[in-house]
């Protein structure tokens, strides 16, 4: 015999003998489990959205109150004259 053959009846052995049992509950438990997960993931995104609307707005607060795009006013004024 060939190892794939020997590979086959194993695995055909295996899966003619008992299945193990499953608990009744397990869909409805997979269901709620789901139903956490999604819950969870869509509190982290919306989350994450309002931390970024948030930095977005406080950048824009600073930038109108700040205006860095203006040069900074002289320190020392011209001389007047001719003197």
């Amino acid at each position: 015999m060939s190892r794939s053959s020997n590979r086959e009846d194993e695995v055909r052995r295996m899966l003619d003998g008992p299945h193990p049992q499953v608990p009744a509950d397990l869909a409805q438990r997979a269901t709620e489990r789901g139903g956490r997960l999604l819950r969870r993931h869509r509190f982290a995104r919306r989350l994450v959205q309002l931390v970024a609307l948030a930095a977005v707005v406080a950048f824009t607060v600073w930038a109108v109150a700040a205006q860095p795009w203006q040069p900074p006013p002289a320190e020392t004024t011209p001389p007047l004259g001719g003197w």
